[in-house]
């Protein structure tokens, strides 16, 4: 992956990059581009892999591969390094990482979806977002604006399908109205109450997922992770490593069982909408549910994140874009100063409104008729 797999310039001998903007190959040296071929009619379904075979440990061996990894000792992230690169900066959090000599077996990816977006297209969607955040300090809009290229990183997911049946009872209800009589300011009135009736149901419902995500990555904040959402999964294309040359992808932290965990959470929350749907009535409740999962195939996608990592005064600001969309999350810098000025700004302002009411109301004067 990433920077290992390298494809030399036909014409100079450099290496090419993936360039999004022409979902070509290019050589920074010499110009020279070459198409990425593109996948036959026969290969361009993404194979599934058994999630139980995967579990017992009984995946073929040309589904594994061997990668040479480091967990950054800051943010935890698995930096994955090329042979030649012994120490480089965390792309993350900024923090200088020193390679180890140790190796770790993972499952191979099966399919990217290549970046739409490139470096400057991505930083700019970055300096937009930054420039709507009005209390951020101006030091870190201009350090960001001044600073070093983003990285672009395949983020590892998994996707998992199934099959569920699940059986549940419970209860629908039915709103309806009572009249009473009450007392009010010392008068009868009549008003309308509503009660619920609850009658006891019972049922079935079954739904096929398909390509459920799960974050496979430890080193953002899940919240930065799921506001780039939507990610357009009809777009993956067939793992090729051409679609990394240029870019760095990091290693999943997350084993594939413990996102199976996380992905049973999202398929049981659209279960009980499905149950609620299926029990009808004004209101809903499940006391029992009892699902059957079968059939569960799983694959390892790499999405594309540009990211910046910026240290400002001793403290390390994150920024994430969505390698297709240009939707972009981070975390949010406050400026002390500008909260302080518009707390004054608005005592100011306030005042002033105060002030000028109350001149308007002491300038009232009445003027008598003639004669009185």
């Amino acid at each position: 992956m990433n920077e290992t797999h390298r494809f030399p310039c036909e014409q100079c001998g450099a290496d090419y990059r993936f360039d999004p903007s022409t979902s070509e190959l290019v050589c920074d040296h010499c110009g020279h581009s070459q198409k990425v071929e593109s996948t036959g009619p026969w290969e361009s379904d993404i194979r599934e892999l058994d999630f139980r075979a995967a579990m017992d440990n009984l995946l073929p061996l040309q589904e594994m591969e061997d990668l040479r990894v480091t967990q950054c000792p800051n943010c935890g992230a698995e930096v994955e390094f090329d042979p030649d690169t012994h120490a480089t900066e965390c792309p993350f959090c900024a923090t200088p990482v020193v390679a180890d000599t140790g190796t770790h077996r993972q499952i191979k990816p099966k399919g990217v979806l290549p970046f739409a977006l490139d470096e400057s297209a991505a930083r700019g969607a970055m300096n937009d977002w930054l420039g709507r955040l009005w209390f951020a300090p101006n030091g870190l809009k201009e350090y960001a604006r001044k600073g070093r290229k983003m990285q672009g990183i395949y983020v590892p997911y998994w996707t998992f399908d199934a099959h569920t049946r699940s059986a549940y009872s419970g209860a629908r209800g039915t709103v309806y109205y009572e009249t009473r009589t009450v007392m009010r300011d010392g008068k009868r009135q009549q008003v309308q109450v509503a009660k619920v009736r609850w009658t006891p149901v019972r049922g079935r419902v079954a739904r096929f997922f398909d390509d459920v995500l799960v974050l496979a990555s430890k080193s953002l904040p899940k919240k930065f992770t799921d506001a780039l959402e939507p990610w357009d999964l009809s777009r993956l294309e067939p793992y090729r490593p051409e679609f990394l040359a240029g870019f760095r992808a990091e290693g999943y932290q997350v084993d594939l069982d413990a996102g199976f965990v996380e992905a049973r959470h999202i398929m049981d929350r659209q279960i009980t909408r499905d149950i609620k749907f299926d029990i009808g009535g004004d209101q809903q409740r499940i006391t029992s549910v009892d699902t059957q999962v079968s059939d569960v195939t799983f694959k390892h996608v790499l999405l594309p994140v540009w990211l910046a990592a910026y240290k400002f005064r001793g403290q390390t600001y994150r920024f994430v874009v969505n390698g297709t969309t240009g939707r972009v999350q981070g975390e949010r810098p406050w400026s002390v100063w500008k909260i302080a000025l518009a707390v004054i700004v608005g005592a100011i302002v306030a005042g002033f409104v105060g002030y000028m009411l109350s001149q308007s109301q002491g300038d009232v004067s009445f003027s008598l008729p003639t004669g009185y």
